[in-house]
């Protein structure tokens, strides 16, 4: 595999699209010795078939607001590869969504899905419209309308959308509810279900804590743990409140939460009332974290600033991709950074990467430390199809098992002369499974 003619040609073809670019030449790079010790995969070029979708949608979503103004979104669903089951992979409804933002999260989705070894594709969809300050009427029929087009590409055997950015419980409920009309069928269709209508126990959750079950793995791996050390996050949505409260409770101090606006240092540590408050606040302040300085004396609030310049033991990006670059990893080492887990899709830059791989810091990219979300979205799904749900502690000792699992694979394939290169091991283990898979079942 010559990985500088693959990328070149991609460049060629898929001109701009940085984002993917930039997730293909982390996969690539990462397991071009592996690749060329398998001659069957340049065989059957498996390279080639891998980094093109099967198939992308596009379509118009058109909606009324309240006033009865009519407006016009942009929809996607990009099916990445169903080699080891249907396709998997969230919808996120945010004014950044572009193609090539879906194409990475969607090509991501790929090994994020094969490290938790259940059986699930990858695939991502979204649109460029952003439900921050429309009514829930508003947000329901543009919902319905964005079903209207997708309902006929998805179903439980063949592509399962889940929430991301944007699509929480209610835009959920929303989708569901329209395709259950539309299908005139109850399935396992959508995952981030509420739990009295085939919801599964700590979804919520379930990417915040199955991070940081997986960084507990990596510091294990030093004989080290949380307890005491102030951990940095980005953030303040369902999965850092989950990371935050999973964090705490195992002894780690929290010391900064972010938003669009700045990013708030607590030296006291977020526990307690103060978790509670970020789902609050996220609720009532349009994603901005400055009333959190206002609520809690002795915090301060850094406009127009990220928490990476903020002195901690552990930093843990979970807002979006590519939120910390270069330089904040030059200052996290300075300030003596002992590990860096990605808590967002490709939440550091490849510069940033460098510097903390340079520095042999424990460091774990999205795709392995985030899968969380997805393996308990997994789990939903086994739920549905048997018509049973498991108990909050079932599903929470599955998801834990799931991610120490993860974290073995990693290791297995990342480690050399007693350092683990994370990004290598989750990237080897995840395209394994699937160039096997594509193997076995042929040229199609």
């Amino acid at each position: 595999m010559n990985v500088n003619q693959i990328l070149n040609d991609l460049e060629k073809k898929h001109p701009g699209e940085l984002e993917y670019l930039q997730a293909v030449k982390e996969v690539l790079e990462s397991i071009e010795e592996v690749y060329n010790e398998n001659p069957q995969f340049e065989n059957a070029k498996i390279i080639e078939r891998l980094v093109e979708p099967d198939r992308i949608l596009t379509f118009k979503v058109p909606w009324v607001d309240d006033n009865g103004g009519v407006h016009v979104n942009i929809g996607y669903r990009v099916q990445f590869n169903n080699v080891i089951g249907p396709y998997k992979g969230g919808l996120r409804f945010h004014p950044s969504v572009t193609l090539s933002i879906l194409k990475f999260l969607g090509f991501e989705q790929i090994f994020k899905n094969s490290l938790t070894t259940l059986p699930m594709g990858g695939s991502k969809g979204g649109s460029d419209f952003n439900p921050k300050g429309k009514s829930s009427d508003e947000v329901q029929r543009f919902c319905q309308s964005f079903m209207l087009e997708l309902w006929t590409v998805i179903g439980p055997q063949t592509d399962v959308p889940a929430g991301d950015m944007g699509v929480g419980g209610r835009e959920i409920g929303f989708l569901y509810g329209m395709y259950r009309k539309l299908a005139r069928e109850n399935t396992g269709v959508l995952t981030g279900k509420g739990i009295n209508w085939g919801g599964s126990l700590i979804r919520p959750e379930a990417t915040g804590f199955g991070a940081i079950y997986f960084a507990k793995e990596m510091l294990a791996t030093k004989n080290d743990s949380f307890k005491g050390k102030d951990v940095a996050i980005s953030g303040f949505g369902n999965v850092a409140w989950g990371a935050v409260k999973k964090a705490t409770e195992f002894g780690g101090k929290v010391v900064t939460i972010s938003g669009p606006d700045g990013y708030i240092y607590d030296k006291n540590g977020i526990s307690g009332e103060k978790i509670d408050y970020m789902l609050e606040l996220r609720a009532t302040c349009n994603d901005v974290v400055k009333p959190y300085a206002d609520e809690f004396p002795g915090s301060i609030f850094y406009e127009g600033k990220k928490p990476w310049e903020a002195k901690c033991d552990i930093a843990l990006p979970c807002a979006t991709q590519n939120e910390l670059n270069g330089d904040d990893a030059k200052q996290l080492v300075k300030n003596g950074v002992m590990m860096v887990a990605e808590v967002s899709n490709m939440g550091c830059t490849p510069e940033a990467i460098g510097t903390f791989i340079e520095n042999k810091l424990l460091f774990a990219p999205g795709k392995a430390v985030n899968a969380g979300g997805v393996a308990v979205s997994g789990l939903e799904m086994s739920q549905n199809s048997m018509k049973f749900n498991w108990g909050k502690e079932e599903v929470d000792e599955k998801l834990k098992h799931i991610m120490t699992e993860i974290h073995k694979s990693c290791v297995k394939y990342g480690t050399k002369d007693g350092y683990t290169n994370y990004v290598k091991g989750a990237n080897v283990a995840g395209f394994l499974k699937v160039a096997n898979a594509m193997v076995d079942q042929g040229i199609y």
